[in-house]
């Protein structure tokens, strides 16, 4: 007996399809003539637009602050042939697309070659923060998994998506000025920074400044290490990898997961 969809069900897949440009394209969604696929390939088109155009708005906007300077609004990269090029691989969310646009984004106003020493850096920073804020969810509070507090049984892994960005300019020090009214480009000390970017388990994303621990912390945390082996390869005491990893589990840099 052949089961007939429910109304949800259907418009689920409306929804899908609606995001997911390479589904709309599928025969799959086809045969199933659930819309006029012309009229439903320009709503899809605008909703992308729309939807990145939000996301550039925010993630770049200390670029946005100095287009007076570089002649290039993020957020013009939407009207161009390279973001028409990508419409037909787009999936909404997806850290995949976030990637491909952010990297337009980067591309477009870094080609007009400002005299702002710490632009590259900048570019970076953002191009990090839309991209770590896109894909899905990985971990949530009813996860059951813990701090750092939780016991050999639990072993730190890094989440998917964290990001150690290792600057020339400490940026930090100049992005709220870039937000002020100001007359002259606000300038960043060039001094070596790191910064991590992580979600949080809430979905926000979260920047802290790094230090050479906590990178080989990010770097070696893979749920299969135990507390001592990961002090062993960071050359941390174990009271304070706990702190650390404390801290990086509040960020949503680090998880526990249970270990074999």
């Amino acid at each position: 007996m052949t089961r007939v969809p429910s109304d949800r069900a259907l418009q689920d897949d409306v929804i899908r399809a609606l995001a997911d440009a390479p589904y709309r394209a599928s025969a799959e969604w086809r045969r199933r003539g659930l819309a006029d696929p012309d009229p439903m390939e320009r709503y899809a088109r605008f909703l992308a637009r729309h939807f990145y155009y939000e996301r550039i708005v925010h993630f770049f906007k200390y670029s946005r602050a100095l287009t007076r300077v570089t002649g290039r609004a993020p957020e013009a990269v939407l009207k161009s042939p390279a973001f028409d090029a990508l419409l037909p691989t787009l999936v909404l969310g997806s850290r995949e697309t976030a990637t491909s646009v952010a990297q337009l984004v980067t591309a477009h106003v870094a080609a007009g070659r400002p005299p702002v020493p710490y632009l590259a850096d900048l570019l970076r920073y953002e191009e990090a923060m839309m991209v770590v804020e896109a894909g899905p969810r990985v971990w949530r509070d009813s996860d059951g998994e813990g701090g750092a507090g939780t016991g050999d049984p639990h072993r730190p892994e890094t989440v998917e998506g964290t990001r150690l960005l290792d600057l020339a300019y400490d940026l930090p020090t100049v992005l709220p000025k870039l937000l002020r009214p100001w007359t002259e480009v606000p300038q960043a000390p060039e001094r070596r920074t790191k910064l991590l970017v992580a979600r949080s388990q809430h979905g926000r994303v979260a920047v802290a400044k790094s230090d050479e621990g906590v990178a080989a912390v990010i770097e070696l945390a893979d749920g299969r290490r135990t507390l001592e082996e990961l002090a062993a390869g960071t050359g941390l005491q174990v009271a304070e990898l706990r702190q650390t990893l404390q801290g990086l589990v509040d960020l949503g840099a680090v998880r526990f997961s249970t270990g074999s």
